[in-house]
């Protein structure tokens, strides 16, 4: 059975961390997919590509359900990450070719920020993260990728290099330069 990607994430409990071994296939893909569609909607900025992306990913995690639970994340991530990438090369591809043929491309970016009624609290909460999002897209991939990865999913920096097929110490570089680059665009915001 798979996972909607739009099915709420369980309640995050302080106590648990990251390294957390899911019961199952069917568990972990549960417990990661609102975030993955978010992840995915920062990267390719449409809400059909990023459904698209983390549908193909969960499929294709499927085909290592048979490896120890304990390598799902980082492996998970990095099959999503590559995705996201196909699609914006893509997308990209397509883009270069309409605009050649005199057409315009209209990228309309998508407000994650809840629209729902509710208390102040909330809305200020809807405003941060909108503004959060918001400062994330105008980073570059990597510090993006990076960001994501290692602050919102709480990896390692470890299991951040392998999703993102780099070095440790490029993972720290790009962490390092999203941290600076979001708290200057957001340092207005507090």
């Amino acid at each position: 059975m798979l996972v909607s990607p739009l099915l709420p994430d369980p309640p995050h409990d302080p106590d648990t961390t990251a390294a957390a071994v899911p019961a199952s296939m069917e568990a972990f893909l549960a417990g990661v997919s609102t975030r993955a569609f978010r992840f995915a909607e920062a990267g390719l900025r449409s809400r059909e590509d990023a459904l698209d992306a983390v549908q193909d990913a969960m499929i294709r995690m499927l085909g290592y359900a048979g490896k120890p639970a304990a390598e799902w994340t980082p492996l998970f991530w990095r099959i999503l990450r590559r995705r996201i990438i196909d699609l914006q090369r893509r997308g990209n591809f397509r883009l270069r070719w309409m605009l050649q043929a005199g057409e315009r491309n209209q990228d309309s970016l998508l407000d994650w920020a809840d629209t729902a009624p509710g208390p102040s609290g909330r809305h200020d909460q809807r405003e941060a993260y909108g503004k959060l999002v918001q400062a994330l897209r105008g980073l570059p991939a990597r510090q993006r990728e990076a960001f994501s990865l290692r602050v919102l999913e709480e990896l390692d920096v470890a299991q951040t290099a392998l999703a993102m097929g780099c070095s440790q110490g490029s993972v720290k570089t790009h962490l390092s330069r999203a941290r600076d680059a979001l708290q200057k665009q957001l340092e207005d915001f507090r």
